[in-house]
């Protein structure tokens, strides 16, 4: 049965056409093979004839010549012996003629040279017959007239033969050749019914298409289909775990986001009204309700930058997060130390900057941002008096900058997810040491949007942030 298309027309299936194509095309086939071969047997069966009347006109011309008239007569044929003379015709009796003779007459006035002249001709009341007209010397034609009935007949039957045979030929070629196009055309169904199995499934919450197209029956370009199919499958299950897992990052920083978002908002309205209560009530006390308004606000404004960083970093394709220029990459590395020691003095910072340059194209805003930020927190998770280290190296084609502390380390449980947004090691919400989160995230996405790449290796007593980037 054809499956109804989408006009809402039914049409016929694929291997119903191509056996139904491949009938028509056999059919042609058939009927030319059946004409030449029906053509050539007429033919040579018209030779035979001729030779078998040329033969016969032989010995009628013998007994013309013993006994001066046909003496032999074949059942069915006529035979007569003209005299031509200036375009008139004489018979010579005797003869056997038909009910009418013209015809054998124009034969006898057509042969003009020594030449025999044959013709197929309709005698009236007798049907089609074979004539052959001879000379014979003196102005003497012989005429013969053969029927062609057995010819005809024969003819006949063979092409009846020969269009059962096709006939049958051909039902049998439409009926194997469909079930054989069937069978080859099967994967192509079950392919088909996995589709429709993909359409039957929920993809919203889902990141795996379960379905395949499986067998291994079909030819070289059915199996070149079922590949490229689940190549596609597999593109569309990566592609919908993608999905999946960027919508749950999405989900789960937009929670994270409302979350740090919302503590310095409720701070701040909390010492906005112990500030107008201290206004009224206490006003020595204002600056210091004043003061914690400003560290909260500056506070929620580190943060808000940061996401906004991560926003243009997400979106580089249609807006530039970085403005990279030629320099000097251990020049910023000795800047970066000296404000560091600066600010912490009770970390102890050992730099090994060397005195070659290392000139590459970057933005030295930003990766002084990725460098302020792992000494911070080299300083910031670690207790007093613990060593860190800065280094900065030229390595074949890359940049390498290196920053290590001897503290506790960094569990192996949390290495996995250290540069993922807002996550912490202690896995809490308190912020008593002030961070969000999304320092290391904001420091992974920088040196990713140089080209470049920053990892992590850390031990009880041994933590070292590595960073590379291409030296273009």
């Amino acid at each position: 049965m054809g499956r109804p298309s989408w006009s809402g027309r039914p049409r016929l299936r694929l291997g119903t056409r191509l056996a139904l194509g491949l009938g028509a095309l056999a059919l042609g086939v058939f009927a030319v093979v059946g004409m030449v071969m029906v053509k050539n047997m007429e033919g040579y069966l018209a030779d035979k004839l001729d030779e078998q009347m040329k033969a016969t006109q032989v010995d009628l011309e013998k007994d013309v010549e013993k006994y001066g008239k046909l003496n032999t007569s074949i059942y069915g044929w006529f035979a007569a012996v003209y005299q031509v003379r200036d375009g008139e015709v004489t018979l010579k009796p005797p003869a056997g003629l038909p009910l009418d003779s013209t015809e054998m007459v124009q034969v006898a006035r057509d042969v003009t040279g020594d030449k025999p002249v044959f013709r197929t001709a309709e005698l009236r009341g007798e049907g089609t017959y074979r004539l052959r007209g001879c000379p014979m010397g003196g102005g003497m034609v012989l005429v013969s007239a053969a029927p062609m009935n057995d010819l005809t007949n024969t003819v006949q039957q063979l092409v009846m033969v020969v269009v059962a045979t096709f006939l049958l030929a051909l039902i049998a070629f439409v009926v194997i050749g469909r079930a054989v196009l069937r069978r080859g055309l099967q994967p192509l169904s079950d392919m088909a019914q996995t589709a429709h199995d993909i359409s039957s499934h929920d993809l919203t919450d889902s990141a795996r298409l379960a379905v395949r197209a499986e067998g291994g029956n079909g030819g070289v370009e059915v199996e070149e289909l079922r590949s490229a199919f689940n190549t596609m499958l597999e593109h569309i299950d990566s592609s919908l775990a993608a999905r999946t897992a960027a919508e749950q990052r999405l989900r789960r920083f937009i929670a994270d986001a409302s979350h740090e978002l919302r503590t310095p908002l409720t701070s701040i309205r909390g010492y906005a009204d112990l500030f107008r209560y201290a206004a009224a009530n206490a006003p020595e006390e204002r600056e210091a309700h004043l003061e914690r308004l400003r560290s909260e606000a500056a506070r929620m404004s580190v943060l808000l930058d940061d996401l906004l960083l991560l926003a243009r970093l997400d979106s580089a394709e249609s807006e530039a997060p970085l403005r990279p220029v030629d320099g000097d990459l251990a020049e910023l590395v000795r800047e970066a130390a000296d404000a560091f020691q600066a600010a912490r003095p009770d970390h102890p910072l050992a730099v090994a900057a060397g005195a070659d340059p290392v000139r590459l194209r970057f933005d030295p805003m930003r990766v002084r941002q990725v460098l302020d930020n792992l000494l911070a927190n080299a300083a910031l998770h670690t207790p007093p008096g613990t060593a860190v280290t800065l280094a900065v190296a030229a390595e074949g084609r890359h940049a390498v900058l290196r920053v290590g502390d001897t503290g506790p380390g960094i569990p192996a449980a949390d290495q996995a997810r250290i540069f993922d947004r807002f996550y912490r090691v202690d896995n809490s919400r308190t912020r008593d040491r002030g961070g969000s989160g999304l320092g290391l995230a904001v420091a992974h996405s920088l040196i990713a949007a140089h080209g470049g790449t920053i990892g992590l290796e850390s031990r009880p007593g041994s933590t070292t942030f590595t960073i590379r980037i291409p030296r273009k």
